[in-house]
């Protein structure tokens, strides 16, 4: 699954992408157009969840679970009408399965503005404009042919038509088209896949602030949450790149004395990991884990995965010789130490084919060939 790291000029998007990919493949420059070519990185989504399965298996290996981010060139206004490069870096974010915009709430004077102010909701609204205008082209063409057709009493014409007009409608509210994806049917749904709607995927907001304002980042997050049309999270790029190739125990230390300055808990002070994981959570999707002496793993899937499916995750020919699934929530797992202790504890319960997996399993997988 990729997530597309999209947003102006100078608003620190290809920093946050070194940061998240621990290097510096994406090049940072004070220039529109630094970034031509999408840059594409694999990152680990960490839980503590995995690190304390380890712990208890005493595994030799431990694998967290991954996303694929993806560096897109600035977009600027009249990227859909095809200004600097835009119908390219539109196609570029068609092929991601959710949208990360990064917006600047940062001031620096050796880095200027393409819009000369800072101004955060501006910046969505030209973003999201330049977005819901490339969607409209895809449709307006489409509608009168689709509604002659539909009366007519072609039936996949009423259905494409019912649907595009529903989306239609909201984009012409300069609204995204997500926001009412709950009122397309099952059928609508499925029809206007091929059309890879830009609107129609999951956004995430990134607010993108300076290291001498994480301090205030409760109170910037309370002044924005509910003025941005999706999920909102605050970072501190340039703070971020400057913490790769520290290890893990650096970083908390580094964190803690930024926290004990704000007089704040080091959980209170956004960091990459929360990005991850409400990306993570955006994309809808959700892991389980496998726990052993050998290997601690965390596995991706679908949320409302059933446990035959999530076993053709580990291996394809697991799902048709599945049989049964033994399953233990994690904390259970942790605080009995073990397998044979959960088991003995009656934690361990055993699940058929329609078992739908939850977020933190810890399972073993019985098959029979």
């Amino acid at each position: 699954m990729k997530a597309g790291i999209v947003g102006l000029p100078n608003v620190g998007k290809s920093t946050l992408f070194n940061a998240l990919t621990q290097s510096y493949a994406a090049q940072a420059a004070n220039f529109p157009f630094a970034t031509i070519e999408p840059n594409v990185g694999i990152v680990d989504v960490k839980d503590p969840r995995l690190d304390k399965l380890a712990e208890v298996s005493n595994s030799q290996k431990k694998i967290y679970a991954t996303m694929k981010f993806v560096d897109i060139a600035w977009l600027v206004k009249w990227a859909s009408q095809g200004e600097w490069l835009g119908n390219k870096f539109l196609a570029n974010i068609r092929e991601v399965d959710a949208i990360i915009q990064v917006v600047r709430y940062f001031e620096d004077p050796d880095v200027s503005h393409v819009e000369w102010k800072i101004d955060p909701l501006r910046d969505i609204e030209i973003i999201n404009t330049e977005l819901i205008l490339a969607d409209m082209a895809q449709i307006e063409d489409k509608l009168p042919y689709l509604h002659k057709k539909a009366q007519q009493k072609d039936k996949d014409a009423q259905l494409t038509y019912s649907a595009l007009k529903k989306i239609y409608d909201v984009l012409e509210q300069w609204k995204l088209a997500i926001q009412i994806q709950d009122q397309l049917t099952d059928a609508e749904k499925q029809i206007i896949k091929p059309y890879n709607f830009l609107t129609m995927k999951p956004f995430l907001y990134v607010l993108n602030i300076w290291e001498d304002q994480l301090c205030e980042a409760s109170k910037i997050y309370d002044q924005f949450k509910d003025k941005v049309p999706w999920d909102l999270v605050l970072v501190s790029a340039k703070l971020e790149e400057e913490m790769i190739g520290l290890d893990e125990d650096e970083k908390k230390e580094f964190l803690s004395d930024i926290a004990q300055n704000c007089n704040k808990s080091p959980q209170q002070i956004p960091t990459l990991n929360d990005l991850i994981k409400t990306a993570f959570d955006r994309l809808g999707l959700m892991y389980f884990f496998t726990s052993w002496e050998k290997e601690s793993r965390a596995w991706t899937i679908k949320k409302w995965t059933k446990a035959p499916q999530a076993a053709w995750v580990i291996h394809t020919d697991f799902e048709k010789w599945f049989v049964k699934a033994e399953v233990v929530n994690w904390q259970d797992f942790v605080q009995a130490g073990w397998w044979h202790k959960a088991r003995e504890k009656g934690l361990v319960r055993l699940e058929g084919k329609e078992y739908e997996v939850q977020d933190g399993d810890v399972i073993l997988f019985r098959f029979a060939k």
